[in-house]
């Protein structure tokens, strides 16, 4: 019963929302057509003027010129590009001019992100290698997987491991969380291939110094997606593993109680960081690995983690573009 409340709660909308759409373009159509039928006939021109007025078509003697009768898929196409529907929808002519280029790029939500012209080495896979492409794809992948694990997934000790375990085993589309979980590994690869790239290309110099910091940033937060996505299945290698990864919060400086500086954050006999209040502490929610340390993580690898790793990429794309384009080769 659960199974088929998710797909009629996700399918019902889609299909409302296609129907609608389709409803709505078939009104413009039909608008369209009312409206050309009322539109006043135009009065047809000679073809050919005679010489002294009193011609009738033909110059020289020659046979009258007939243009080529066009065919009923070119009048289709030239009645739908003329509807208000289309002009609605694509704002500019076909691009095969610089004009019709630039504006056809600059009037797009998606394509105006990207420059009008770039270099030829830009668009070379063994230049780019496209890890930068494939990354923001597999982040677009582990999206949309881990928001239909997140209607099935509960962060609380008596459900999260069987939470998992029927993701598997009886879950329809339980794949998901294998796609899931393999891409995450895949964009960590992704991610680091593209900064290799980038370093050996020289592609973090003048004029580029504040993108390759933005990237080195979605870098940290791409681990740090992978960190705290590693305890969601709460089993015995998840506890540990994040339990040895906490412990080495408690040798940052000057926030952990172990690190070097902590000592010196004293106020009269009162130590302003100890292990109840220490970086560990914050990330963990608690002294141990428990419900607490679950929870915080849970919400900052659905939501706080991947909110500012799509805002940076919005600058990081940006400034793509901004600086030049990709650059070119040393």
């Amino acid at each position: 019963m659960t199974d088929l409340v998710f797909v009629l709660a996700v399918t019902v909308p889609l299909g409302l929302a296609l129907v609608a759409g389709v409803v709505m373009a078939l009104m413009g159509i039909a608008s369209e057509i009312r409206s050309m039928r009322h539109r006043p006939a135009r009065v047809a021109e000679p073809a050919l003027a005679g010489a002294a007025g009193g011609g009738a078509g033909v110059a020289g003697g020659g046979a009258v010129k007939v243009a080529p009768k066009e065919s009923k898929a070119t009048e289709f196409w030239n009645w739908l590009t003329e509807t208000q529907v289309w002009k609605s929808v694509f704002r500019h002519d076909r691009p095969d001019t610089d004009r019709t280029r630039v504006l056809v790029m600059l009037s797009n939500l998606f394509l105006h992100l990207h420059p009008v012209r770039i270099r030829k080495s830009g668009v070379k896979l063994r230049y780019t290698w496209c890890m930068g492409g494939l990354s923001f794809f597999l982040f677009l992948v582990l999206t949309f997987t881990g928001l239909l694990l997140m209607f099935y997934y509960r962060p609380t000790l008596e459900y999260a491991y069987s939470d998992i375990v029927g993701l598997r085993e009886h879950v329809p589309l339980g794949i998901m969380r294998e796609m899931h979980r393999w891409g995450a590994h895949a964009m960590v690869i992704t991610v680091w291939l593209h900064m290799f790239r980038v370093f050996m290309t020289g592609s973090y110099k003048p004029p580029r110094e504040f993108n390759w910091n933005v990237g080195v940033i979605l870098l940290v937060l791409t681990l740090l997606l992978s960190f705290t996505g590693y305890l969601l299945p709460w089993d015995q290698l998840a506890i540990w593993a994040i339990t040895v990864g906490s412990n080495m919060a408690r040798a940052t400086p000057l926030l952990g109680y172990e690190g070097p500086g902590s000592q010196l954050l004293v106020l009269g006999d009162v130590k302003m960081v100890h292990a109840g209040s220490d970086a560990r502490f914050a990330l963990l929610g608690g002294r141990f690995v428990g419900e607490g340390a679950l929870l915080r993580f849970y919400v900052l690898h659905c939501v706080g983690i991947p909110l500012v790793a799509g805002i940076l990429m919005a600058v990081h794309f940006w400034r793509v573009r901004k600086d030049g384009g990709i650059s070119g080769p040393l």
